[in-house]
């Protein structure tokens, strides 16, 4: 609800040097009063002070921060008590908002909600801020950053202001027909239209390679039963996570490890050895190394000396896949883009810089449009202008007029000034409780 306080930790729960718990909404600063010994901390201003229970005893004491609203995150009145961490402190703390009628425990992604809400973030802010959390990798930070900062909004909004300007030029040829208007609108509409059509285009085709840094890249280790995939995926995960064995067909199902590669978020997955007389669980387990293969964004194919021929896979293979030479301490081996000793460490740091090549020419492509939702809302935008564009000229204004009206109202459903609730629902369910 508009009027209610919240309060909530917005740290990790367990036991730490500081825990900050955040308490957003009319009667925060009420609250905080109660709390306290002594008057409040004036706006933005950090005071050390002591935490009092309802019944007068010591808490902790706390660095206290108080916001005046609309200048805060939620845009409303905010309190944040930065506490120490313990366990016993903070439930204490916690508990003393609890009983206070005033203040309820805010819902997950509450806070945020209050900023989209109270109109100091927007809807793409929003979803970019949830990226910047979840973040792994340094590429994935500065992809999130430039949402976080208002990229999309700015972007929108300098479309949005030309688009009126075109729309205020069809419609004074439609109402004003008669008066001194340009006898031909068209050029100048165009004018307007195409850059805006172009730059969409752009951002679309750059959308899956945006989508796809943000979630993160598959590198899928393949070849046949003891061709060393995972002592070598065990190598580049740095710990001993896949059993490896002289046996063929130990590895029965995917293992995966995440990995950062200069700031790259990559996901390595070692599978069951490829061969095609394989029964039973391998069966399986080789049936779900090829599909998993199939939709990898990177395969790494492994041959070694010592080991049967691979079994086809030109159904799998794409252009940017590397054939690794494995077991090199055993043997040379030609026609392949490396060769590696996983025992040895030999040639490791080369495969993980081919890898990290590779991907980073997809990384490059990417633009400021990272989520589905975005994506659909600038293609809308752009179909409905690409229409108007194709009706000028045929003495249709009206309907010009229309189609440019749809794709403001789709840049408005970009960056959330209007937006349906189960959007915002899907939107701000990624958010944990204290955000």
């Amino acid at each position: 609800m508009v009027d209610d306080t919240i309060y909530a930790l917005a740290t990790p729960g367990g036991t730490g040097a500081v825990a900050v718990i955040r308490i957003s909404g009319p009667n925060a600063h009420a609250a905080l009063t109660t709390m306290l010994v002594g008057a409040l901390p004036p706006h933005r201003m950090a005071s050390r002070r002591w935490l009092m229970a309802a019944d007068g005893r010591r808490l902790d004491q706390a660095l206290v921060l108080r916001f005046d609203g609309p200048a805060s995150f939620t845009g409303e009145d905010v309190v944040e008590l930065h506490c120490h961490g313990g366990r016993a402190v903070v439930q204490a703390v916690l508990q003393t908002l609890c009983d206070d009628p005033r203040l309820r425990l805010a819902d997950p992604g509450e806070f945020t909600w209050c900023a989209y809400r109270n109109g100091r973030l927007d809807l793409t802010q929003v979803e970019a801020l949830g990226d910047l959390i979840a973040a792994d990798t340094e590429r994935q930070r500065h992809q999130a950053i430039s949402g976080v900062s208002g990229a999309v909004r700015e972007m929108a909004e300098e479309w949005r202001l030309t688009l009126i300007e075109a729309l205020a030029t069809v419609e004074a040829s439609i109402d004003w027909a008669d008066e001194e208007v340009p006898e031909n609108v068209d050029t100048p509409v165009r004018a307007r239209l195409l850059p805006i059509i172009a730059a969409i285009a752009d951002l679309e085709a750059a959308a899956p390679a945006t989508e796809r840094l943000r979630g993160g890249y598959e590198a899928i280790l393949i070849g046949p039963p003891n061709s060393g995939k995972s002592t070598l995926f065990n190598t580049l995960a740095g710990r001993e996570v896949a059993i490896a064995s002289p046996q063929p067909g130990t590895t029965r199902d995917t293992l995966e490890v995440s990995l950062d590669l200069q700031g790259l978020p990559v996901t390595l997955i070692d599978t069951a050895g490829l061969r095609t007389d394989a029964e039973g669980i391998e069966e399986i387990g080789i049936t779900r190394a090829r599909d998993r293969a199939k939709d990898a964004d990177l395969r790494i194919i492994l041959v070694s000396p010592d080991t049967g021929a691979l079994p086809d896979i030109e159904d799998l293979k794409q252009p940017d896949d590397i054939t690794v030479a494995s077991k090199s301490d055993l043997g040379v081996s030609t026609q392949v883009d490396c060769m590696v000793s996983a025992l040895e460490g030999d040639g490791i740091a080369g495969l993980l810089a081919m890898i990290s090549a590779r991907l980073s020419k997809r990384a490059a492509g990417a633009g400021v449009i990272g989520h589905e939702r975005q994506r659909r809302a600038i293609g809308r935008a752009r179909a409905a202008l690409e229409t108007a564009e194709q009706r000028l000229g045929q003495e249709m204004p009206e309907l010009v007029a229309e189609e440019v009206r749809t794709a403001l109202k789709a840049l408005e459903s970009l960056v959330g000034r209007v937006a349906v609730d189960d959007v915002l629902d899907s939107v701000f369910s990624r958010f944990c409780l204290g955000k």
